[in-house]
């Protein structure tokens, strides 16, 4: 195997070194970091980023892989194994199941769901549903050969976020993250926020996850809560109001 001249691995230790100083810079400010839920990517947060951006918080967006509960967790704890000072874990939808367990690290101060599940320990997202009505996106999912599931066009359109543009709908068709079914059943092994603060977002005008649901899920993880007259994706219908909760939870933290 060829060695790498001593003047580069001299260089690549300093480029180390710089970003450990960097961020030690920055470990003053809290971080956020956003976790998206299933049918989407990182990009779901594009249109909150600039605005938390602008009150001059960090902020990082995960692209989880949608393959279990368990790799979506630690691509998220790798995200949280990089930065340094406090973190507020925000997640929607799915990625309230990531949250809860990944929030466990010492580093998440404060935990924002926005229209997400929150499982207790041993109980997963199916579970979390039964006895409520199963939402009408619902009726607009396509599956692969081998278990990846999809919303279809108009599942995007008319029931995912029925409240955005035509062509943001678009978009979020194009870009759209498959989910592995299977993560649904997955139990969560811990629940943050049994121990740390919470905040939630309902969404009123919810077509994938029943606002019943979410209301009692609020209440039971003692959450501060807000309730928006919003399709399932209020991160990108009404990224303000998103964005200003996201902005209490970092200003309880001391």
């Amino acid at each position: 195997m060829k060695l790498l001249p001593r003047s580069l691995l001299m260089a690549a230790s300093m480029s180390c070194s710089a970003f450990a100083s960097n961020a030690g810079i920055q470990a003053a400010k809290p971080t956020v970091v956003l976790v998206h839920g299933a049918f989407s990517d990182g990009s779901a947060w594009n249109q909150v980023i600039p605005l938390l951006q602008a009150e001059g918080l960090n902020v990082v967006a995960v692209q989880n892989p949608l393959t279990s509960l368990a790799e979506d967790v630690a691509t998220t704890k790798r995200t949280l194994d990089r930065l340094a000072g406090p973190v507020v874990l925000v997640g929607h939808s799915w990625g309230g199941a990531v949250i809860t367990e990944a929030g466990m690290d010492e580093k998440v101060k404060a935990l924002v769901y926005v229209a997400a599940f929150a499982p207790s320990p041993g109980q997963s997202v199916s579970d979390l549903t039964q006895g409520y009505p199963v939402p009408s996106g619902f009726s607009h999912i396509d599956a692969d050969s081998q278990g990846y599931l999809k919303l279809t066009r108009e599942g995007v359109a008319k029931h995912l976020a029925q409240d955005v543009s035509d062509e943001q709908a678009g978009l979020m068709y194009a870009t759209q993250g498959p989910v592995q079914s299977h993560v649904f059943a997955e139990k969560a092994s811990a629940a943050a926020w049994q121990e740390k603060p919470s905040w939630y977002i309902v969404s009123e005008q919810d077509h994938m996850l029943d606002t019943g649901l979410q209301n009692a899920m609020a209440k039971k993880i003692n959450a501060r809560t807000t309730h928006l007259a919003a399709s399932h994706t209020p991160q990108i219908s009404q990224p303000a109001a998103v964005a200003n909760v996201i902005v209490a939870a970092v200003n309880s933290i001391k």
